[in-house]
């Protein structure tokens, strides 16, 4: 069996990557750039682009499950092309599809959803990599700059993401569920930064923005309107399911879901200065 994981070289896609051959799987993996995927040899890495479906038909030959995400480009756009992206699975004869959310079901979702390809989606609230875009100031001026510091979300690790969609792509059950993936608390943003504070040793202070510094900010960074008004609306007023711990990663896996103090730990370095 042949499984091929998009978005191979983007914080959850490599994870994927890691538990498909661990467990003795074939794994081909998709990116606009192969020169630098930098993945094991035994990954055959293949040249594509999910905004473009002309340039995916080999990718799909003789694929029997597909890691897909949902949105793509550097903005990170939600991807339109859900009904070719259905029918060139259904086409290639891909049996399996874990589809990535990216915070809002979108014409990916739906296509699968009204195709006869097995999909399941999954639905990580936040993930734990998304704290390194705080790395530039907190090693700079030992402070960010956030929105809505005190609402809190069920920040989940990349990797455990990526073993839920492992699990999925690998077994059978899954098919039209949607799993919430969460870690194993609730966090703030304050309380993230005090987690990075604390596995760094350093003293860092949290900055309020409003609503609309926020939305400047993000346009400086270059986001789109549509990104721009996701995460708003995410981070001001999230939905029920991603202020309550989810089971699932637990459930499906049989791992305990990393805490978000772990990660921090772990990735300390991003946030100390060079010296």
């Amino acid at each position: 069996m042949t499984f091929l994981v998009t978005g191979a070289t983007g914080a959850v896609g490599r994870h994927v990557v890691g538990h498909l051959l661990r467990a003795g799987r074939r794994v081909r993996a998709l990116t606009r750039d192969p020169a630098k995927a930098r993945l094991p040899e035994s990954v055959e890495v293949v040249r594509g682009d999910l905004a473009d479906p002309g340039t995916l038909y080999p990718a799909f030959e003789g694929v029997e499950g597909v890691h897909l995400l949902t949105a793509g480009g550097d903005d990170y756009a939600t991807l339109r092309t859900g009904p070719e992206l259905a029918e060139l699975a259904r086409k290639a004869g891909v049996r399996r599809v874990a589809l990535l959310w990216n915070g809002r079901v979108g014409p990916v979702e739906e296509a699968f959803a009204a195709s006869a390809v097995e999909w399941t989606r999954l639905q990580p609230v936040d993930f734990m990599s998304n704290t390194l875009s705080w790395a530039p100031a907190i090693r700079a001026q030992g402070e960010v700059h956030v929105p809505f510091a005190d609402v809190p979300g069920g920040i989940v690790d990349e990797a455990d993401v990526a073993a839920v969609a492992a699990t999925v792509l690998m077994g059978d059950g899954h098919a039209g569920e949607t799993y919430v993936l969460t870690g194993p608390e609730t966090l703030t943003q304050r309380e993230r930064l005090a987690a990075i504070a604390k596995a760094t040793g350093r003293p860092l202070r949290l900055v309020e923005l409003t609503r609309e510094q926020a939305r400047e900010r993000w346009r400086e960074a270059g986001h789109g309107e549509e990104l721009i008004d996701l995460l708003t609306s995410w981070q001001s007023n999230p939905p029920p399911e991603s202020t309550a711990i989810s089971p699932a990663v637990r459930d499906l896996t049989g791992r305990t879901p990393r805490p978000f103090a772990a990660w921090a730990t772990e990735h300390a370095p991003h946030f100390t200065p060079k010296t």
